[in-house]
């Protein structure tokens, strides 16, 4: 038969006790009289059946049971104290942590914080970057990563829903004799990332094209590179559409070909599955999901846009 576990509030009083060695401190620590705490303690040692303390004509003394079950109720009472502080505590200096992709963040995220900030003011939030697989912050509120969404025990909501297509500057597309087609591409520096399932090789096989590389081509680690690479004239990078759509707008970047490929990876808001999420968790996500509804109607406007000044020009 298991045996009961003793109420909490005796073993918080025998903890402070335990530690201000005196029934007195204790109750001035817990806001109750003497005679309340001592009483606790004597309750806990009956259900327990051995002495906790050796009462002295001043103060405590502990006994050897006493001392054995200390540090067990010390980590289990300060535990519960983090824990409910982290939980549900008022203070205003417990920032809430996001590990976020590095190209999401400073290409979708970045521009939208400011919303985030006038609304939420009191959230303070640290940003962290999960460009490294084995750096793993496990403190992490949130993590905001790329893939698929079948990550198992963790609850994934999908930020993006992107079309691939290749990009370069301005400068570029002006100064060279621009591909006509998919395959002419091959003429041209290709800037390819590593660790993208959906690269060049991918965009081509969806496309029913060849995949030809005249050039060495440029790699990188991250997508982010690639695309400053693009925005200086170094080649044609693999756009994605949430990533690309405001450096399309203020010129950064071209897009000098008409052929857009649905991508099946994206950028998911991901959360444990089983833990209890912050209260300040809930609200960036209720947030970054309301941030990324608009993101998507707005690009679905402007590709229903863009799908008609083609039939115009067709007819």
């Amino acid at each position: 038969m298991k045996k009961r576990l003793p109420p909490l509030n005796w073993l918080r009083s025998f903890e402070a006790s335990a530690r201000l060695l005196s029934f007195t401190h204790a109750a001035n620590e817990l806001n109750l009289t003497q005679a309340a705490v001592s009483q606790q303690v004597k309750g806990l040692e009956s259900q327990l059946g051995v002495a906790l303390f050796k009462r002295l004509p001043r103060g405590l003394e502990m006994t050897e049971a006493g001392m054995a079950y200390l540090p067990a109720v010390h980590e289990a009472v300060s535990s519960l104290v983090v824990a409910t502080e982290e939980l549900f505590g008022q203070g205003r200096d417990r920032l809430l942590t996001v590990r976020v992709n590095l190209v999401f963040f400073t290409t979708w995220l970045t521009p939208r914080m400011g919303r985030f900030r006038e609304e939420f003011p009191e959230i303070g939030i640290r940003f962290t970057s999960n460009i490294w697989a084995e750096d793993k912050d496990r403190e992490a509120d949130l993590e905001i990563r790329y893939g698929r969404g079948d990550w198992p025990d963790l609850k994934a909501d999908c930020l993006t829903e992107d079309e691939l297509f290749p990009v370069c500057s301005p400068e570029l597309a002006n100064g060279l004799p621009l591909p006509e087609c998919p395959e002419q591409l091959s003429e041209h520096t290709l800037l390819h990332v590593i660790g993208y399932e959906e690269g060049w090789g991918y965009w081509f096989n969806q496309l029913d094209c060849e995949f030809r590389e005249n050039s060495p081509g440029l790699q990188f680690d991250t997508l982010i590179t690639a695309l400053e690479m693009a925005k200086y004239g170094q080649g044609f990078a693999l756009g994605r559409t949430s990533l690309v759509a405001g450096m399309l707008t203020n010129g950064e970047l071209v897009a000098p070909l008409p052929q857009r490929v649905r991508a099946s990876e994206g950028f998911y808001l991901t959360s444990p599955a089983r833990q209890y999420l912050h209260p300040k968790a809930k609200v960036f996500r209720s947030w970054i999901l309301e941030e990324s509804r608009k993101s998507k109607a707005s690009s679905s406007k402007s590709q229903l846009s863009e799908d008609i000044k083609v039939a115009d020009i067709a007819y």
